[in-house]
């Protein structure tokens, strides 16, 4: 399974347990949201915790995967499907996804340094580009 399948096992774990109001990254004392997409093929929706960056009342999302060398499935998802909706400790916001590109996205990489230092050893380990998404709240 290797370390980053075996840490997303028991997060999802820690989430079904606790009913959305546990996550491994929260318990680090970091920022943690649920997402739940639109599967670009399926239609269906996908769920996964991730680390959050808030940022001017934002949520700003890595496509890290865990430093792995393929973009995470959440990524093509928000791409095709924009629309998504964040859990916080149970309570769901809808929001709408932006990709962030050129000065936006080299603006926004420094502040992620800045917030949490491995994101520089995620995109060495996984060898591309780590994507890097502004999610705004919307009234649905």
């Amino acid at each position: 399974m290797g370390l980053a399948g075996g840490i997303i096992w028991v997060d999802k774990k820690l989430h079904r347990l606790f009913k959305g109001k546990v996550s491994l990254v929260a318990l680090a004392g970091l920022p943690s949201l649920r997402l739940t997409t639109t599967g670009r093929k399926s239609g269906l929706p996908r769920s996964t915790n991730l680390l959050y960056f808030p940022h001017d009342g934002d949520f700003v999302l890595v496509g890290s995967n865990w430093g792995r060398p393929n973009h995470p499935a959440w990524t093509h998802n928000l791409r095709s499907h924009p629309d998504a909706v964040v859990a916080l400790a149970g309570k769901e916001i809808p929001v709408r996804a932006r990709e962030l590109l050129d000065d936006e996205y080299d603006g926004m990489w420094k502040l992620l340094l800045d917030f949490w230092p491995g994101y520089s050893m995620e995109e060495r380990s996984a060898r591309r580009v780590l994507p890097i998404f502004e999610l705004k709240t919307t009234s649905r």
